[in-house]
């Protein structure tokens, strides 16, 4: 099998937000709230930015967590990479990607419920947050990323 060109993957980082119970963070994107999908917070690199910098930005803007209510437990070992499926091919990102390589972070969340604020960015993403068991997260995601959800999970199982 060859290797996949890696210049057609969107840069990317995501977030395994736990809190002190063990649960993770989910939120209902805006542009699906008419769906029963789920997701962790993720988001682009943008140019000049190291993966831990783009991790906090990127929770701050989703879920309005500050950097001094998370503490990084670790990152997986390797990239996680997906494709679009067929139907949004050519549509996101400007047409210039095919799917995504991510960097997953599994963050402890010091805070308390009230420290999550999804209006804290003027374009918010999520319209609703709930904290869920870890194992459910791959059934809780869209049908094309339940892999790299399953990855994940297992990935951070022993230390959530």
């Amino acid at each position: 099998m060859s290797k996949p060109d890696l210049t057609l993957y969107r840069p990317c980082v995501g977030a395994m937000m736990v809190n002190a119970h063990g649960h993770a963070f989910v939120g209902k994107r805006i542009d699906g709230k008419d769906t029963d999908f789920w997701q962790m917070p993720q988001g682009g690199v943008d140019p000049g930015e190291n993966m831990d910098e783009a991790m906090l930005r990127e929770m701050h803007e989703e879920t309005g967590v500050k950097p001094k209510h998370l503490d990084i437990i670790t990152t997986l070992g390797s990239e996680l990479l997906y494709d679009l499926p067929p139907e949004l091919k050519g549509k996101m990102w400007g047409g210039k990607f095919i799917g995504q390589r991510q960097t997953w972070y599994l963050v402890r969340f010091t805070g308390e419920d009230h420290h999550i604020d999804l209006e804290a960015h003027k374009h918010p993403e999520f319209c609703e947050w709930k904290w869920v068991e870890p194992k459910v997260l791959p059934y809780l995601i869209v049908p094309f990323k339940r892999d790299v959800y399953q990855v994940i999970v297992d990935g951070f199982r022993g230390l959530i």
